[in-house]
């Protein structure tokens, strides 16, 4: 993993604004470069620095201001003048304003604004909207004139096939792949900065695969530990927990103090350290994101090579980074013994996509020593080129109309999932082979990583700084009105306004009384107003003395499959690198309306009228 900043000496690792410091607490320094985006000079050490952001932006950022009623809030164009004067940098990143205008144009003509999607996207819609013109316009020119079948590709791009096979024997002996799935492993392993000789990438079905792949096939009956790391409740990681009991492993979790929610270092030390200190004892695998997808917290990087030290395996979950965080200074130096990340088609537009994950050549005889029965799984896919069969059905007036098979089948194309047992000899014979070969030697063209690497880390990372501490001090002046306490609207678990933070955002909104309303009911609201939001629970809190009475009011409890979980319930905000300034405010608008009290009831009411669907609350 090769980084731009590497030339650096480390003691000013990674210091020019572009990415979080890897050694905290170490001082910061800018160098400036011609191609870097300009930054104001800042003081010497990086707390100086972060304590001046958050003076700045608090201070600064409607000072002095309390808004109680969603009448009273600035217009668009007045709060974008406010952070531009106060971020003048922000106008530096404009180049991701136009290449959302023109090619994921349908956010606009749609008005919708997505802060649920994480991964990284791999086209772009205007890519999308192109092939797909061209797929119809020569279907429709060819339908009178060749009765016979062909074979187009077409959006979505690729399809994926399951594969039975065991992930120890595909690290060991490598399997057959089109030129489609060569080329589109090429350009991911160039997007995440990781190196062919150091790493074999395996595709999977999702990120949850990856996860209980890699679970099914550590040898957890020598290595007996699983230790991870995250403050919410992580789908694919309960996946990896659930079979790693299975297999006899002692799972443990590191706990998030409050109510800022940082890792309580002092307890995951002992847990990573063990009772016996032995420098290099076989314990497990450590499981470990760099941030929170949920509440936007950081982490630091010396946690992977502390618990490398001490003889753990090295699992990084890279699914909540940014687009360009990988050309971090502090991945170029940690290299981790398994890496996850995942990918989706379209952003705004297309969710579906795969997981990756990528097992370190020099760690893949670890797994190859697992004797697990039942690691031959349906966790590992193909990329195949999307095969569509025109039929010709004659109509009674002697026309012919083209009908995909996918359109005779009912099933969304960009859904389409094709079992390798249908790529045989027998039914690629169907087809005109210089068809199919043709079509497979194009080039893959990912507009989406394209994007990314043209924003690169600093822009992409400059500007989501700018936006999620907007953000989040917009809506920590939300207040409700008539309050001799200043109940506030929002409460903002993890950090808040901080320079070192990551782009997501999780809050909760309450009442007049003080009662939290359903995160549940604030996204469904949410999207009758075209914005997406997620729901999530946060857990693993710890709870000094001095937060007792607070510890039995927020906590709620939760129901599992063999066990029951506390934690807290929350709203959460991912913005990714196409998040302009508008999403953030039109979310910011759509929070205050909960200022009204009628307001729920009143949705209600409206949507009743409108015979739609009613909100059960």
């Amino acid at each position: 993993m090769l980084s731009p900043c590497t030339g650096e000496a480390l003691s000013e690792a990674c210091c020019r604004g572009c990415c979080p410091n890897p050694f905290h607490g170490l001082p910061l320094d800018h160098h400036h470069h011609p191609h870097e985006l300009e930054a104001p000079k800042s003081p010497r050490t990086a707390a100086a620095a972060r304590h001046e952001f958050k003076v700045t932006t608090t201070s600064s950022l409607f000072p002095n201001a309390q808004f109680t009623n969603h009448e009273s809030l600035p217009s668009l164009q007045e709060s974008f003048a406010n952070l531009t004067k106060v971020f003048p940098q922000y106008l530096q990143t404009d180049q991701a304003d136009r290449i959302r205008a023109q090619d994921y144009f349908h956010l606009s003509l749609n008005n919708y604004v997505c802060f649920d999607y994480i991964g990284h996207g791999l086209f772009s819609y205007s890519q999308m909207h192109s092939c797909s013109s061209n797929v119809h316009s020569s279907a429709a020119s060819t339908s009178s004139s060749s009765p016979l079948p062909s074979v187009q590709l077409e959006p979505p791009f690729f399809d994926i096939c399951y594969r039975s096979v065991n992930l120890n024997s595909w690290l060991q002996y490598g399997s057959e792949e089109s030129e489609l799935e060569s080329k589109i492993r090429k350009r991911i392993m160039d997007f995440m900065n990781i190196s062919e000789d150091d790493y074999t990438l395996v595709f999977t079905a999702n990120q949850s695969s990856a996860f209980k792949l890699l679970a099914e096939s550590y040898p957890f009956y020598s290595n007996p530990r699983l230790l991870t790391v995250y403050d919410h409740e992580n789908e694919a990681a309960a996946l990896m927990i659930e079979s790693s009991k299975k297999r006899g492993a002692r799972v443990s979790s590191a706990e998030f103090a409050w109510p800022n929610l940082r890792i309580h270092s002092g307890k995951l030390m002992k847990k990573i350290v063990g009772k016996r200190k032995k420098k290099k004892k076989k314990r497990g695998l450590f499981v470990f994101p760099l941030q929170s997808k949920v509440t936007g917290a950081r982490y630091s990087y010396m946690w992977m090579s502390v618990a490398a030290e001490k003889g753990w395996h090295v699992l990084l979950d890279a699914t909540a980074l940014g687009s360009k965080d990988m050309d971090t200074l502090g991945l170029s130096l940690f290299k981790p013994d398994f890496l996850i990340c995942s990918f989706y088609k379209i952003f705004g537009e297309n969710p579906s996509g795969f997981g990756c994950l990528f097992v370190k050549k020099s760690s893949a005889s670890v797994l190859s020593g697992s004797t697990s029965s039942v690691s031959t799984i349906m966790g590992i896919v193909s990329l195949v080129p999307p095969v569509r069969q025109s039929v010709v059905e004659p109509q009674k007036d002697d026309t012919a109309v083209t009908v995909s098979t996918s359109e005779l089948r009912k099933e969304p194309s960009f859904s389409e999932i094709i079992e390798l047992e249908t790529l045989d000899e027998s039914s690629q014979s169907k087809f005109p082979e210089s068809s199919i070969s043709g079509e497979r030697s194009k080039a893959v063209e990912c507009k989406g990583l394209d994007h990314a690497d043209a924003l690169g880390l600093i822009l992409i990372s400059n500007r989501a700084r700018y936006l999620i501490n907007w953000l989040a001090n917009a809506l920590m002046n939300l207040h409700h009105p008539h309050s001799e306490t200043g109940i506030p609207l929002v409460r903002i678990y993890g950090p808040k306004v901080m320079f070192d933070r990551g782009p997501s955002l999780a809050f909760n909104v309450f009442d007049w009384n003080g009662t939290k309303i359903d995160p549940a009911l604030v996204q469904k609201l949410a999207d009758r107003h075209n914005i997406s939001l997620s729901c999530g629970f946060l857990q693993n809190i710890f709870f000094s003395g001095e937060y007792e009475q607070e510890r039995v009011r927020v906590l709620e409890t939760r129901s599992g499959t063999n066990e029951t979980r506390s934690g807290v319930s929350v709203v959460t905000a991912a913005l990714g690198c196409l998040t302009n300034f508008e999403d953030t405010y039109r979310l910011w608008a759509f929070v205050s309306r909960f200022l009204d009290a009628d307001f729920v009831e009143k949705e209600r009411w409206r949507y009743m009228a409108l015979n739609q669907k009613t909100i059960e609350i």
